[in-house]
């Protein structure tokens, strides 16, 4: 099993920037690749950015340029550093990991920013970004 914790979420203004951190405990040597999702009242939940065991990071579009993915193995610590961010970027941020190198359904191979690419999960940290 492993375990997520969010933490860094709060209130911003536009412009400004946040890092958000997950810890990572439990069965950590078994993660392959991590991921950053966020979902906004009413939104369904949507992928912002990956990173997998090789340090390969993926982003949305919404996310190049402004955020940045890491993770610190020595702590067990996913990042996202966030910069410029805006309104619409408001939403509850989750962690996500999975121990598969792919993880398939629907007899097709899930992307890095499809829900059920993952399998283990955070409680979330709520970002809020005021004009």
């Amino acid at each position: 099993q492993v375990q997520l914790v969010e933490s860094g979420g709060g209130s911003v203004q536009a412009g400004g920037s946040l890092r958000l951190s997950c810890a990572v405990s439990g069965f950590t040597y078994s993660i392959y690749c991590m991921g950053w999702f966020r979902q906004a009242p009413g939104k369904e939940r949507e992928g912002v950015a990956a990173i997998d065991s090789s340090g390969t990071t993926s982003y949305a579009d919404s996310a190049k340029g402004r955020f940045t993915i890491s993770q610190d193995n020595a702590k067990n610590t996913l990042y996202l550093q966030m910069n410029s961010l805006k309104p619409e970027d408001t939403a509850m941020y989750y962690c996500a990991a999975d121990p598969s190198t792919y993880r398939y359904g629907g007899g097709r191979r899930y992307s890095w920013y499809e829900v059920p690419r993952y399998k283990y999960w955070g409680q979330g940290t709520q970002v809020t970004v005021s004009s």
